[in-house]
């Protein structure tokens, strides 16, 4: 018997493997806040409009880590578009059966409430699902890599390490607490050391300006700066998603956001070493 030309056992075994480790992917990039009091909470009582926010914001932002990078080696626009529709896919699975594992989503619990819990996971597990084969397998990209990513290119996936790591703390009390507990010296010591360790990091990360670190000031202001803003900016986004700029004035928004920058900051910094 002919197989039709259009399967190929050893590329469907390939993408198998890839989907594997998608899983695993998501598995381990998304434990933290599967496993965070917090992250269960934000499910049942968080906006469904700022939940639908949240979504609508984390589907570009994975078709990008599509793009730069992809849990299979298929490249082009339409294989970009399945491995983001698949890494959310993967992103449910995953989120779903831990949960349940976990007791955390109940048989009996309400739609509402479950369905809440579980597509808050989705983008952060996908996020994972999509990173797998850069942090799982060892291999190197194909065109569309993020070794030849445009400026642009690098200030987005800037973006996306400082989302995935703002999202490990952004919807815990901590956040609030330390920016209560914080004067503005502090508040302006953490701005300092969070554009010294974003500078650092950046320019031993192999980021594509690397070369403009003999020029200080020109590197700080093309990959730094902006860097941080950036950073500052997911921050801002991801405590507005989870409520915890409710009720709070402009000075206590301003400090929570910097504290949160701090680790947006380091993410920003390291997406090279994730991506």
């Amino acid at each position: 018997m002919t197989l039709p030309a259009f399967f190929d056992p050893r590329r469907e075994r390939a993408y198998m493997r890839d989907l594997g480790r998608a899983f695993a992917g998501a598995l381990v990039f998304n434990i933290p806040l599967l496993m965070t009091m917090e992250m269960w909470t934000q499910g049942v009582t968080m906006d469904r409009w700022r939940l639908l926010l949240f979504m609508t914001a984390g589907l570009p932002l994975l078709y990008g880590l599509a793009y730069y990078a992809g849990f299979s080696k298929r490249t082009g626009v339409l294989n970009d578009v399945l491995d983001t529709a698949v890494a959310l896919a993967v992103g449910f699975i995953t989120a779903s059966i831990l949960l349940i594992l976990f007791a955390v989503v109940q048989w009996d619990a309400p739609p509402r409430e479950a369905l809440g819990m579980v597509a808050l996971q989705a983008v952060p597990g996908a996020m994972g699902a999509l990173l797998a084969r850069r942090q799982l397998s060892g291999e190197g990209g194909g065109e569309g890599d993020e070794d030849h990513a445009s400026y642009v290119g690098e200030l987005f996936l800037m973006a996306a390490g400082a989302l995935f790591f703002a999202l490990n703390v952004a919807p815990t009390e901590e956040m609030i607490l330390i920016a209560y507990k914080a004067t503005t010296i502090h508040v302006l010591a953490l701005v300092v050391v969070s554009l010294l360790l974003l500078h650092l990091i950046v320019f031993n990360a192999g980021f594509a300006g690397q070369e403009e670190a003999d020029h200080p000031a020109k590197a700080f202001f093309h990959f730094t700066l902006p860097g941080y803003a950036i950073a500052l900016g997911i921050s801002l986004f991801a405590l507005f998603v989870f409520g915890r700029t409710d009720g709070h004035g402009l000075t206590g928004v301003v400090q929570t956001t910097v504290i949160l920058g701090f680790p947006a900051a380091i993410g920003a910094a390291a997406a090279r070493l994730l991506v």
